[in-house]
């Protein structure tokens, strides 16, 4: 016990606190002074979700690897991002882990949703398998892009959470689009078309009857991911109060991105500094126990985390946003529109009422979210993968 105390202790040592600042600490959507509700932001910061690099699971694919260190942080990234969403839509943005507390089982179901074995919706094993569509072998590093891309489709076999993903490409977010997917009142396309989910639905620990109720309802829960390009090879100044506002709106999920070749999942920020947590440690893979339940102390954080100059973020991210009522989506739209009018903020990307015109012209690329052009989209987003392949030589 002593040792495992000092180990504790040592790994908290290890980590700079957060400074001594006047400056509000935000974290997805919330706002904390450092003086007054330390533990608070510490509590807030420990009850997210946080996949790091996992060796000695089942091998990908079945003959693939058995680890992802060195390649997988941007997967583990978007599973971080993703996991936020669904803590959002079955357990809210007040729920907190308590290590030793005896959790619900939404909670437990959102965690083997991301658990290292081919069956579960968001594994390692799904998103790099279901990469080999958009051009990436496994193995291979992503960017932000692709690891969107990626999540979308895997989600249409969430039935569980029945949720309405939507890609902004080029830079601009329609509302009709949005409107558009989260209102289409169909049972999710998983569910119709393959009966033969049920089965897979019971291994992700997901209860079995979702409830056609939900699944006919009027808003579907959205989540938002925008893809941004804000510099050519470092971020322009510009941006940073636009970045900043997105941490502080209630739906914000975060920001995936990083330095080059080091991916980190951003969940806030303080004075001129983002806080992240970060997936560059390598932990044995978990396996749940007989009794089916899962050891989940290695998924949550419990050090102080990361914090980096904003200045120094690779230009390549994707924001993420969770709207889980049509008011929140309305509200969202609200904020940014008056985020355009903040003296010094440069707009990160525009929200337009209807697609423009220049959209549906052939000759244009096609940017909309369901292009499966996953090459070209790559050129624009996922530059930085080029070159980490040279940096790695």
């Amino acid at each position: 016990l002593f040792l495992a105390t000092l180990t504790y202790d040592t790994l908290r040592f290890e980590y700079e606190d957060f400074p001594e600042t006047k400056e509000p600490v935000w974290i997805l959507g919330r706002k904390y002074s450092v003086f007054t509700e330390k533990e608070e932001i510490l509590l807030d910061v420990t009850s997210r979700l946080w996949f790091t690099y996992r060796k000695n699971f089942p091998a990908i694919g079945g003959t693939g690897p058995t680890s992802d260190t060195g390649w997988g942080c941007m997967l583990r990234c978007g599973q971080m991002i993703f996991a936020q969403a669904l803590v959002c839509r079955h357990l809210g943005r007040d729920w907190r882990w308590i290590k030793g507390k005896r959790q619900m089982d939404n909670y437990f179901n959102v965690l083997n949703a991301f658990i290292d074995k081919k069956d579960s919706y968001y594994s390692i094993h799904q998103i790099a398998q279901m990469g080999v569509g958009e051009g990436k072998s496994i193995g291979q590093w992503y960017g932000p892009n692709t690891v969107a891309q990626v999540l979308k489709k895997l989600a249409t076999f969430d039935t569980w959470s029945s949720l309405a993903v939507h890609i902004a490409m080029d830079n601009t977010v329609v509302m009709e689009e949005i409107r558009r997917l989260c209102q289409s009142n169909v049972p999710c396309a998983g569910a119709a078309a393959c009966p033969a989910l049920e089965s897979d639905v019971l291994c992700n620990g997901c209860p079995e009857d979702v409830g056609l109720r939900e699944r006919l309802a009027l808003w579907k829960p959205l989540v938002l991911l925008i893809p941004l390009r804000l510099g050519l090879t470092e971020i322009n100044e510009a941006y940073i109060e636009t970045l900043k506002h997105c941490f502080m709106m209630p739906q914000s999920l975060g920001v995936i991105g990083g330095k080059p070749n080091s991916a980190h999942y951003f969940i806030g920020y303080v004075g001129e500094e983002l806080i992240y947590l970060d997936p560059h440690t390598t932990q044995p893979a978990v396996e749940p126990s007989e009794s089916g339940c899962l050891p989940d102390e290695s998924f949550h954080c419990q050090h102080p985390p990361c914090r980096m100059s904003i200045a120094e973020l690779d230009p390549s991210i994707a924001v993420g946003f969770f709207c889980n009522t049509e008011a929140d989506f309305n509200d969202w739209c609200q904020q940014i529109k008056k985020l355009s009018l903040v003296r010094g903020a440069l707009p990160m990307f525009e929200l337009v009422e209807r697609q423009p015109s220049h959209f549906s012209n052939p000759d244009v690329l096609n940017l909309t979210p369901d292009s499966s052009d996953a090459d070209r989209l790559e050129r624009f987003f996922d530059s930085e993968d080029e070159d980490f392949e040279i940096l790695s030589l």
